[in-house]
């Protein structure tokens, strides 16, 4: 089962930014797409790079020659080495879809309200006061 990890708080990750964080051993490329937020491992399988501070492009598409539409703003990564993009949803390479994919992982933006909740409960005991006495029930 994988475990949760609090990592930053929303505040130091702006839409259209990305962080990169250390989680157990592993650098993160964490990347904010308007509100929503995703997990890349911070290593491009090409040859390493760190993805994390790549260009942050859309999708250009032709049908032909002179002809291009523009799509997805900011939602694909390029790597700084080589170029190579990656799907910021879900780590797919552009370059080689059939073979390059760049590990991904589940993100989520929670309230601070449940991330400190935990399992734990404290004990809680009712508690007044008469006539300037603490009583505490048992």
């Amino acid at each position: 089962m994988a475990q949760r990890h609090v990592v930053l708080p929303l505040a130091e990750l702006p839409a259209g930014e990305s962080r990169i964080v250390t989680v157990r051993g592993r650098e993160i490329a964490l990347f904010n797409l308007a509100g929503e937020v995703f997990a890349l491992i911070n290593r491009c399988p090409h040859e390493g790079a760190p993805l994390g501070l790549g260009l942050r492009v859309g999708l250009s598409e032709s049908e032909k020659p002179g002809c291009y539409t523009h799509s997805r703003p900011g939602e694909l990564v390029r790597c700084p080495w080589h170029g190579w993009e990656f799907d910021i949803r879900t780590g797919q390479s552009w370059c080689e879809p059939a073979k390059l994919k760049a590990k991904s992982f589940s993100a989520s933006i929670e309230p601070g309200a449940t991330v400190v909740k935990g399992p734990y409960v404290a004990e809680s005991l009712p508690v007044s006061i008469e006539a300037h006495y603490v009583v505490v029930e048992l």
